[in-house]
């Protein structure tokens, strides 16, 4: 049996709540392990999409994902919208929090961007700080997720997954590990996604994240608007096997097809929920990748804002 994770077990296999299946849902009530909800769509949402998820969290366990808690920014926590976070908490009841290592905005703007932060001690420290000044107000452990990235900082002094392991540690907090997004990095900066999952501190994380993610050459960007490929299954492999399990879910934010189709592509999990050797184990990159150390543009998160109704 795999390992509780800060006390949460493994939820199986989920997906994405996406507006584009309510009728679905609500027809079928499929058999969903759980649902992964974008916090943000309903903080201040009423009606019927609220009226939908409160239909959806009374028969599945769900998990709340923000999109703009912004951690790393330099502005002062926004506890107004913390507060909006910890009512919807308490009206729906899910098994954990989550939202990104990242900053979202400045002087009270959102960029409606994951941006990435420079991995140093000064950044972790003020990190940590903030991590738990947002536990001690939602009276919970907080889940933050790696996010994928297109720019590295000349001032960072560590690996992304030195810095989360000291930084789930010191702020006692869980990790999400989006192995789509430790792929796309390492294509990005030509690291071995391999070592990063290995080094990771596999006692803490809760949850993994699935997705597609589109070509564009010279860097990959982080799109969720297709299928998995298979160099990163290969990496949830590896990753099922380092934590012992732990709760799965595949987002798909852009081109969603009917919901069967992307139900049964996190059902592919299955396939790899063992060690089994391959006969040829995937590089970081395949043929089809772009040359490693090449470096794109911001990833928008329009398509996941998008779904704000």
């Amino acid at each position: 049996m795999a390992a509780l994770r800060l006390g949460h077990p493994n939820l199986g296999l989920g997906i994405g709540l996406r507006t584009v299946h309510f009728p679905y849902i609500l027809e079928h009530w499929p058999q969903v392990d759980w649902f992964e909800v974008i916090s943000e769509n309903f903080m201040d949402s009423a009606g019927r999409p609220r009226w939908v998820l409160d239909q959806i969290a009374e028969r599945y366990p769900t998990v709340m994902h923000g999109v703009s808690l912004s951690i790393g920014s330099t502005d002062p926590l926004n506890f107004e919208y913390l507060g909006r976070l910890k009512r919807l908490e308490q009206a729906i009841g899910p098994r954990w929090i989550s939202d990104h290592l990242c900053w979202t905005g400045v002087l009270g703007i959102n960029a409606h961007d994951l941006l990435p932060i420079p991995l140093n001690e000064e950044t972790l420290a003020h990190v940590v700080a903030r991590i738990r000044m947002v536990q001690n107000f939602l009276e919970r452990p907080l889940v933050l997720e790696n996010p994928s990235t297109y720019v590295t900082f000349a001032q960072s002094t560590m690996s992304e997954w030195e810095f989360l392991t000291r930084m789930a540690t010191e702020a006692d907090c869980g990790l999400l590990l989006d192995v789509n997004n430790v792929y796309v990095s390492s294509v990005n900066h030509d690291f071995d996604p391999r070592e990063y999952i290995e080094n990771v501190p596999h006692e803490r994380i809760v949850q993994c994240h699935l997705a597609g993610h589109t070509n564009c050459r010279t860097h990959l960007i982080d799109t969720h608007d297709d299928h998995v490929i298979d160099p990163v299954w290969e990496l949830y492999r590896l990753a099922h096997r380092l934590t012992g399990g732990m709760s799965t879910l595949l987002e798909w934010d852009a081109r969603i097809p009917e919901f069967p189709v992307v139900h049964g592509e996190v059902l592919k999990a299955r396939q790899y929920m063992n060690d089994l050797p391959t006969t040829a184990r995937p590089a970081a990159t395949t043929s089809a990748d772009p040359a490693p150390g090449a470096h794109g543009v911001s990833n928008p998160i329009a398509y996941i804002m998008g779904e704000i109704t």
